[in-house]
């Protein structure tokens, strides 16, 4: 393992993260605090306790899922689309580095960057809205383990994208409405029987489901089946990325 390679690409990467903080950092928790704000404070403070638990409160783990996931996703892409668009990704390619020390490197720093947001997204909540944490350490194990999935799923979309345009498409046009329709505002238990079962086809359902019950308790899916499902997105976008550096996909095109 070229623990070299690894540690220039993390910190190349966490170096253009500190670079650009108010895009990075400062803009996502802004955003989530004006949801803390109108759904958690002015809404939330009109609205009945959901599953035992306030509207406020209720809505902190979709909303820490609403960010996670885009982040994760729009600095993994952006990672390794730029060495594509300025063209040094043949001197990486071409450099004695493995694709799992290059994984590691950019999924690592994307991954590292949503972590870091997710927390204080966490640490902001409390400003606008009481909570507790039920189970601390799975809910640390949700937010890195969705963190680094949905960094993984990143890294392809920069892969696959040829211009800036595409590194929004599936953010903005897929992520994002999957997750307001995923239970981030409300129990899918509130939907009517059909919806209820067209909801279990969102595979944000189980992302959310499980993050919220690593906070209270409650849980729309099985902890177990949620966890399994990030598991196996895992899965499946390191057997993509794996076919991708095997045959060159987008790469020495």
């Amino acid at each position: 393992m070229n623990l070299h390679a690894i540690r220039a690409i993390y910190r190349f990467e966490m170096a253009r993260t500190f670079r650009t903080l108010t895009q990075s950092i400062a803009s996502p928790v802004l955003s989530t605090s004006l949801y803390f704000i109108v759904f958690g404070a002015a809404i939330g403070s009109r609205m009945g306790d959901i599953g035992g638990v306030s509207y406020g409160a209720f809505i902190i783990p979709g909303l820490i899922m609403l960010s996670l996931l885009s982040e994760s996703i729009s600095n993994a892409s952006f990672g390794i689309y730029m060495p594509k668009w300025a063209g040094t990704i043949f001197e990486l390619l071409s450099a004695p580095v493995s694709w799992v020390e290059v994984v590691i490197g950019y999924v690592g720093a994307a991954a590292t960057k949503s972590v870091m947001l997710g927390l204080l997204i966490l640490v902001t909540a409390r400003i606008f809205v009481p909570y507790e944490i039920a189970h601390p350490f799975w809910m640390v194990t949700f937010l890195t383990l969705t963190a680094i999935t949905f960094s993984l799923f990143g890294f392809i979309i920069g892969v696959w994208a040829d211009g800036f345009e595409k590194l929004q498409v599936i953010p903005l046009m897929v992520v994002t409405p999957l997750t307001f329709l995923g239970g981030a505002f409300y129990s899918i238990d509130m939907l009517p029987p059909l919806w209820q079962k067209v909801a279990l086809f969102n595979p944000v359902v189980y992302l959310i489901s499980g993050m919220r019950w690593s906070f209270y308790g409650v849980s729309d899916v099985h902890v177990g089946i949620s966890a399994g499902a990030t598991l196996g997105f895992m899965l499946l976008c390191l057997g993509t990325i794996w076919w991708i550096f095997r045959s060159g996909y987008k790469l020495k095109a």
